[in-house]
């Protein structure tokens, strides 16, 4: 009989992995085979991110910049999550609320974010407000599809059951569809969160004085990379950090789920 072989966690495979990234970014700026225009040794990263946090940039610290791009980051996803689920639950259970609303979404969800920035920037100004409603759009529709998706997948015999127990169409809703949606809901927030964060520097560029991306476009103004790869870097653990939170929550909440470690 063949001997089962030890799986190597995957764990130490992601580790190997940055190791390996690393050591390349690192052997290609020691021996020049890229301009450090446009890739900075990981030493000059490194300055950068403690000057960063020392000095702050454009006269707002770091953490102002962060703290900045996360408040419209996650008014922006409270505003999809309130209106998305109970309209994606409605449409869901309803085809004639589906016809009302689904066109709409299905007609600007594909459209590029800057497509209709400028209109929300006539519409609502230059300020935050607009930012948060490119941020939401972005949001909504993942989020809308996904509970959508999910409701269509209860099986009936469970609503019905629920129903010939005597639960009225609210009790249907709030103890039997939305429960059985939730992994599928976070699923979409999941999807959310991420578009939604890949829109955030777009929603930066016009009238901006602060955020992670507003930070790295104004740094490309002066080729400063190193700034730049601090930025990106610092979004992408942010991101990741945010990720990481939600599949731990489903993975305690919902294990039946099967989400990865």
């Amino acid at each position: 009989m063949f001997k089962r072989e030890k799986a190597l966690p995957v764990k130490a495979v992601s580790a190997v992995t940055l190791v390996i990234i690393f050591l390349l970014w690192t052997l290609s700026t020691h021996f020049r085979w890229v301009d450090p225009l446009f890739l900075p040794t990981p030493q000059s990263v490194w300055s950068a991110w403690l000057d960063l946090l020392q000095e702050g940039y454009k006269g707002s610290s770091l953490l102002d910049h962060i703290a900045n791009s996360l408040k419209r980051l996650f008014l922006a996803i409270i505003l999809a999550l309130v209106m998305a689920v109970p309209l994606g639950i409605l449409c869901g259970y309803s085809k004639y609320f589906r016809a009302i609303v689904d066109p709409i979404v299905e007609f600007y969800r594909p459209l590029p974010p800057l497509a209709y920035y400028a209109l929300l920037v006539l519409w609502l100004g230059i300020d935050d407000k607009s930012k948060v409603a490119l941020l939401f759009l972005t949001g909504f529709a993942p989020l809308f599809i996904a509970t959508v998706s999910s409701v269509q997948k209860v099986p009936r015999d469970r609503i019905n059951g629920a129903i010939t127990l005597g639960a009225s169409k609210w009790k249907v809703f709030v103890y039997v569809i939305f429960p059985s949606c939730l992994p599928d809901i976070i699923t979409g927030l999941r999807t959310a969160i991420g578009v939604t964060y890949a829109t955030l520097v777009a929603a930066e560029m016009v009238a901006a004085t602060s955020g992670m991306g507003w930070m790295v476009l104004d740094a490309s103004k002066y080729l400063r990379s190193d700034i730049i790869f601090v930025g990106i870097l610092l979004m992408g653990s942010i991101a990741m950090f945010m990720d990481w939170i939600i599949r731990w929550f489903q993975r305690r909440q919902f294990p039946w789920v099967g989400t990865e470690e």
